[in-house]
């Protein structure tokens, strides 16, 4: 990290406190009057007296705040907005008052008119509140809204509370595999002295970086790949997997690589019009049941479970003999249930998780990957022992630069601080310099690759610069030598 970074950061920080240390919040909210008590300090902001957008006031359902709640969220447009009058501007911890009966929705939010990301909102029949990260106020009138995303929900308030500065990451660099290879110690080390400090930037595919090289005349730090050719099931019908020999020749350019698998099923591809054996990851693609295979060592698809992590071991050892450490994210976004290992729940996600590390360190002598786990629930968690880094996917609306902030503090929960966090998968590339205010210390991030990149909507070419140019940012050619770092 150069010197410029380091007073950039603390000055940054500095600010924050400052600013959160000496907001109030607006008294001209309502006290909260049903369920649990605000945090000291906080106020409420009821939705049925906000400005309402293709909603209606209900006062149905039991349980709630104030004089009603809002519903009929069911089109893209349907939105609440509150309006915070007269604050004096800082940094807030925003939660959300809310009942989903009709199974988990995601929201979106914007302040002031800019997106802010999405918020999960878990399945409750009854009115609850759940955390929605943090805001940065403007002083004076600031608005909250929130859009309908995957709609069928009922929005009961918005709490503001004065946020807290954050404490020190607790995070030690050691890693979960206890036979780790130097480089890949190497890297988690490089990672976890680098964490809160700077960004790692990252692109999927190596067309994505080409274009980015050709176009804007930068190299991103971290190339995204995919095991997902090498899946057998489709290598049987003819797919020749690449990506091992693009991530051989981006390890010779001093760059850092993370793969996925967006694994084939085993077996029970419908290949029909619309669920071909190509989308075969997809839950909608496959009759593969992943819980019954795992409880039936004997049968058939359990071994073929086998074979398939046996396949993907036989690439990555290719890159151990190599000296490449592998940032190594399998069973990615596993609680959002459209991809068959997680289409029976957190318990079978989990046990195919441990039995895959299990198989690839122990039987197969795999020591040079950094295990990234890539949900945020805590009952989808498989547990420290097998966790390198937390991670999250993030597709807000086009040109949500927002700083994932509510999804950063969940992650930061899940593993108690301990763990590095990487924000894995964007579509739009949140804002650095709200990355900084906010303190969402993500590590690095991976722009998806086709129209995310170029078609200049979801992330434009002002925002690309702005991006690559950022002195929080790291770049190809600012990065260290992560395989003999600190050495």
């Amino acid at each position: 990290m150069t010197l410029r970074r380091a007073a950039r950061a603390a000055l940054a920080a500095a600010v924050v406190g400052v600013l959160a240390a000496t907001a109030a919040p607006s008294t001209a909210a309502r006290p909260h009057d049903a369920g649990t008590a605000p945090a000291p300090g906080a106020e409420v902001y009821e939705a049925e007296d906000g400005e309402l957008v293709g909603v209606t006031v209900d006062a149905t359902a039991p349980g709630y705040s104030g004089t009603g709640y809002v519903s009929g969220f069911d089109a893209a447009e349907d939105q609440v907005t509150v309006t915070v009058p007269d604050s004096p501007g800082g940094l807030y911890e925003l939660s959300v008052g809310y009942r989903a009966p009709y199974g988990q929705k995601n929201a979106q939010l914007e302040l002031n008119g800019e997106g802010m990301g999405e918020i999960t909102l878990p399945e409750s029949t009854e009115f609850g509140t759940v955390p929605a990260g943090r805001v940065l106020l403007e002083p004076g009138a600031n608005t909250v809204t929130v859009r309908s995303g995957w709609g069928w929900y009922e929005i009961d308030s918005v709490t503001l509370a004065p946020a807290p500065e954050r404490p020190p990451h607790q995070v030690t660099g050691e890693p979960v595999d206890p036979l780790a290879t130097p480089e890949a110690r190497s890297l988690l080390r490089y990672l976890t002295d680098n964490y809160g400090e700077t960004i790692l930037s990252g692109q999927q595919d190596m067309a994505g970086i080409q274009w980015l090289e050709d176009n804007l005349g930068v190299t991103p730090a971290v190339a995204g790949l995919d095991m997902m050719d090498y899946s057998p099931s489709r290598v049987e019908r003819g797919t020749v997997g690449v990506d091992v020999d693009h991530a051989l020749d981006w390890d010779a350019r001093g760059g850092i690589t993370t793969f996925a698998w967006h694994w084939n099923a085993p077996s029970g591809l419908i290949d029909e019009p619309g669920r071909e054996w190509w989308r075969g990851f997809y839950t909608d693609a496959t009759t593969f049941d992943v819980a019954a295979a795992l409880a039936d060592p004997a049968s058939a698809d359990y071994r073929l479970l086998l074979r398939d992590i046996d396949a993907i071991a036989e690439q990555l050892l290719r890159l151990q003999d190599a000296g490449v450490p592998v940032l190594w994210r399998p069973l990615h976004e596993a609680e959002g249930g459209w991809f068959w290992w997680g289409a029976k729940g957190p318990g079978p996600a989990i046990e195919l998780y441990r039995l895959m590390y299990d198989r690839m360190t122990r039987h197969h002598g795999l020591h040079n990957l950094i295990w990234v786990w890539n949900s945020v629930s805590p009952e989808w968690y498989p547990g420290d022992d097998v966790v390198d880094v937390v991670s999250a996917d993030s597709y807000p609306s086009a040109g949500d630069h927002g700083p994932v902030s509510a999804t950063y503090d969940k992650l930061v929960s899940l593993c108690q601080d301990t763990r590095v966090v990487a924000l894995t998968e964007v579509g739009p590339i949140p804002d650095p310099d709200l990355l900084e205010a906010y303190q969402a210390d993500w590590s690095w991030f991976v722009t998806w690759s086709g129209e995310f990149l170029t078609d200049g909507v979801w992330n434009s070419r002002e925002h690309l610069e702005h991006v690559y140019g950022h002195p929080r940012v790291t770049t190809l050619d600012e990065l260290e030598d992560v395989k003999h770092y600190g050495t």
